[in-house]
């Protein structure tokens, strides 16, 4: 074999470039195997290197079915790369794997591919390959033995890849029509109002501690007297509490009901609201 058909050869099992082939083919003496090794040495160089820029593009990738769904983000430095077959492959097979190991970020890592390599292995050779850093960010599996889940995807880039995801479960024994459809307008709700938890009391302390801090300051150089400035801040922390969780929240169907409001007019006493998750891109 010539090393001219060495090298498209070895472009062929790695993915790499013409020069990079060339040259790890006169490096290694002609062996394909010590070729490939020497690639993949060089590919976690030249990842390590673009480790330290940006990724606030990429994809959001949902997968499963009703009774356990998986939602995870890949990020990627530009939009032309999140709209790369590579990437795009890459994602859709890991989002299949990440629901198997749900969304163990760890187990993930260590799982085979199709190409015989771990998620880790081949996360690297994509970096060397497409020439961007590309990371795994936030994941979320939703798997309850009592509900059922609902998903929606916006600014959808291919199949079940987006730039937004949302996954909700509704428990429930009733499975008309009326829960399914709800179960879809809910999703499109969270996805517009990007809840920050589903009821008031579970909001994360430090978004709330931050928020006091923010009214605090504002009401510092209003002029108004101690008093008064507490009792605005209360307000003020009231409705950023009532804003920022589903259940409180103005229905995007119609702002003049809360999501709680619908619920109770659904008039299914055993319909609950499990939980959520959220994902955007670049958020």
């Amino acid at each position: 074999m010539s090393d001219i058909e060495k090298v498209k050869k070895l472009r062929n099992a790695t993915g790499a470039g013409f020069k990079d082939c060339n040259l790890a083919i006169k490096e290694s003496g002609g062996n394909l195997d010590k070729a490939i090794e020497i690639l993949r040495v060089k590919g976690i160089s030249k990842a390590s290197k673009k480790m330290s820029r940006d990724a606030k593009e990429g994809v959001v990738a949902i997968s499963g079915d009703e009774k356990k769904t998986s939602i995870i983000e890949v990020n990627c430095e530009t939009d032309f790369v999140a709209k790369n077959n590579d990437f795009i492959n890459f994602v859709k097979e890991l989002s299949e794997l990440n629901n198997e190991a749900n969304s163990n970020l760890d187990e993930l890592k260590k799982t085979k591919m199709k190409n015989g390599d771990t998620v880790e292995d081949t996360l690297v050779a994509l970096i060397a390959k497409i020439g961007e850093k590309i990371t795994i960010g936030q994941t979320k599996t939703i798997s309850n033995s009592s509900s059922l889940n609902y998903q929606y995807l916006h600014t959808i880039v291919k199949d079940n890849l987006a730039k937004l995801g949302v996954v909700v479960s509704l428990e429930t024994k009733d499975n008309s029509e009326t829960v399914k459809t709800f179960g879809k307008q809910l999703s499109m709700h969270i996805a517009a109002s990007n809840p920050l938890a589903l009821e008031t009391g579970l909001i994360d302390k430090s978004v709330l501690d931050k928020e006091q801090e923010l009214i605090t300051e504002e009401l510092k150089n209003s002029g108004k007297p101690e008093e008064i400035a507490k009792k605005i801040s209360l307000g003020k922390m009231n409705k950023f509490k009532e804003e920022n969780a589903l259940l409180t929240q103005a229905w995007v169907m119609e702002p003049k009901k809360k999501v709680k409001d619908v619920i109770k007019e659904l008039a299914i006493s055993d319909l609950k609201i499990k939980e959520f998750s959220r994902i955007k891109i670049g958020e």
